[in-house]
């Protein structure tokens, strides 16, 4: 029994479908790209004491919601500045056109990407995961 409603999983179908077509286009070796709605339901997880079993332990927290956002670019400005804004202001971004968008988790930088639009709904195709090694160096950068 599906708790969606008609409209979310005509959406879903009209991304997974725009996904197929894209991964039937490329060669990846994986299985192709996954899907993930903001509003979909958690998969169930396993509920008791800890019996020391690592996929327990993961278990545990697969529900703990997080913060996915996907930021355009970045500026600094100073405070007049932002008070002289008003409709059709324009703000010039650190980032480039063409440029991949990065992915955060919580603010932590995961993955960067490509904007994707479907059926008038954005979303991101990843194109890089960012390695723990690669977060690393990237915050002591900064």
């Amino acid at each position: 029994m599906s708790t969606e409603t008609p409209s979310q999983e005509s959406v879903a179908d009209d991304w997974a479908q725009a996904l197929e077509e894209q991964s039937s286009t490329s060669t990846s070796a994986d299985d192709g790209p996954h899907v993930f709605e903001a509003n979909a339901t958690p998969i169930p997880t396993a509920t008791g004491a800890s019996t020391g079993n690592p996929m327990h332990d993961i278990q545990m927290v697969l529900d703990i919601p997080v913060q996915l956002s996907v930021e355009l670019g970045r500026t600094r400005v100073p405070i007049k500045y932002i008070l002289q804004l008003a409709q059709g202001s324009i703000v010039e971004l650190d980032a480039l056109a063409g440029e991949p968008m990065d992915v955060l988790v919580n603010g932590y930088l995961i993955a960067q990407g490509e904007v994707v639009v479907v059926n008038d709904k954005f979303g991101i195709r990843l194109t890089d995961i960012v390695t723990p090694s690669e977060r690393m160096k990237r915050v002591s950068r900064t």
